[in-house]
C-alpha cells in the first residue's frame, strides 16, 4: 500500500511479521491477525489518534473507490482492504468512539445550540415537538437531551441499532416526505456520498422534505471546502442559495478539522441552475476533488 498513513494503519490493526536470518533459518513466521471487529473493546481505550488514523484510512479508501468505479480490479482491491480493516461496521464503531463524550461529543451539540440561539427551544406547551430527520445516525440517543422539544427519527444505510431505521435517504419517497420535516441533519454524510450528482440530489431532496422555514444542519470535514479544487465557501453558499436555502449560521476555524452550517428553507427549488458541471476554482497538486453538482 502506498497511501499516506498506511504504516500507521498496519501498525494499528496489529499486523506484524518478523523474518529469521536466512543464515540460520529460511522460515518466515507471522503472528495471527485478530480481525478488527473483534478488537473493538480494546480499541475503546486506545488513543484518539489511533481512532482518527483508522477513520482517515476509511475515508481515503472510499474516495479512491468512488474515483475507480469503472476499474473492477481496483475496486476489488479496495474492497478487500476495507474488509481487512473490518468493513463498514468497524468504521462505524470507530466513529462512535470519536463521538464519545471524552472526545468532544457529537456535532448535535452545535446544531442544538444554534436552534436555542434562534429561540426554538422556547416553544409553547400546546405546540408539537420539532420533527427531526437525523441522516447517518450512529447512535439512537444523540438528541435525547432535548427530547422535550425535538422528536428525532434517526436513519442510516447500515443500522447498528434496532432504534435506528435502516434507510437510504436518497431512496426516500419525496412525495411522501414533502414538507414533512422541521429539521434535517446531514452531519458527516455528504462527504460519504460517492457521486457528485447524488450529493446535489441529497441537498435538493432535503429542501423538498423540509417544511417552509425549516432548518438544514450541514457538517463536513473542513478540507472538503477549504482545500477542494471545485468548491469554496463562496461557491457552496451560492449553490445553497440557488437550491433555496438561506445561511443562518456558520462555524469553522482556519486550522480546524470540521465546518458547520445552519441553513433555513427560504423558497422553492429553481427550475434551472448553474451548477451542473464540476469547474476548477483553485489549482494546486495538493488539492482534493470534493465537489457538488446539481
Amino acid at each position: 500500500m502506498t497511501e499516506d498513513g498506511v504504516a500507521d494503519q498496519v501498525a494499528y490493526i496489529g499486523i506484524t511479521a518478523f523474518c529469521v536470518s536466512p543464515r540460520n533459518m529460511t522460515r518466515v513466521r507471522r503472528r495471527k491477525v485478530t480481525p478488527i471487529t473483534k478488537q473493538i473493546s480494546a480499541v475503546s481505550s486506545s488513543s484518539s489518534s489511533n481512532t482518527r488514523s483508522l477513520i482517515r484510512r476509511f475515508h481515503v479508501l472510499l474516495k479512491i473507490r468512488s474515483q475507480a468505479e469503472h476499474d473492477t480490479k481496483k475496486v476489488a482491491e479496495i474492497d478487500a482492504e476495507i474488509e481487512q480493516l473490518g468493513g463498514l461496521d468497524a468504521y462505524q464503531q470507530m466513529s462512535k468512539l470519536g463521538q464519545s463524550t471524552n472526545r468532544g461529543g457529537g456535532t448535535e451539540k452545535v446544531f442544538v445550540n444554534w436552534l436555542k440561539d434562534l429561540g426554538l427551544q422556547a416553544r409553547g406547551q400546546d405546540q408539537p415537538k420539532l420533527k427531526l430527520l437525523e441522516v447517518g445516525a450512529l447512535k439512537p440517543d444523540n438528541y435525547q437531551f432535548c427530547q422535550s422539544w425535538i422528536e428525532n427519527i434517526p436513519i442510516d444505510l447500515h443500522s447498528q441499532h434496532p432504534h435506528i431505521l435502516e434507510q437510504n435517504f436518497l431512496r426516500m419517497d419525496e412525495k411522501e416526505n414533502s414538507l414533512n420535516w422541521d429539521l434535517i441533519s446531514l452531519s458527516l454524510v455528504l462527504n460519504f456520498v460517492p457521486g457528485v450528482d447524488d450529493r446535489g440530489k441529497m441537498l435538493l431532496s432535503a429542501h423538498i422534505m423540509l417544511k417552509p422555514g425549516g432548518f438544514l444542519f450541514l457538517a463536513l470535514p473542513l478540507p472538503c471546502v477549504q482545500n477542494s479544487r471545485y468548491l469554496t465557501f463562496e461557491h457552496l453558499n451560492s449553490l445553497m442559495q440557488h437550491i433555496g436555502f438561506h445561511q443562518v449560521k456558520e462555524r469553522w476555524k482556519a486550522n480546524g478539522k470540521m465546518a458547520y452550517w445552519l441553513y433555513q428553507k427560504s423558497q422553492s427549488v429553481p427550475s434551472n441552475g448553474f451548477f451542473e458541471k464540476k469547474a476548477v476554482i483553485r489549482t494546486g497538486k495538493n488539492r482534493n476533488n470534493f465537489a457538488i453538482t446539481l
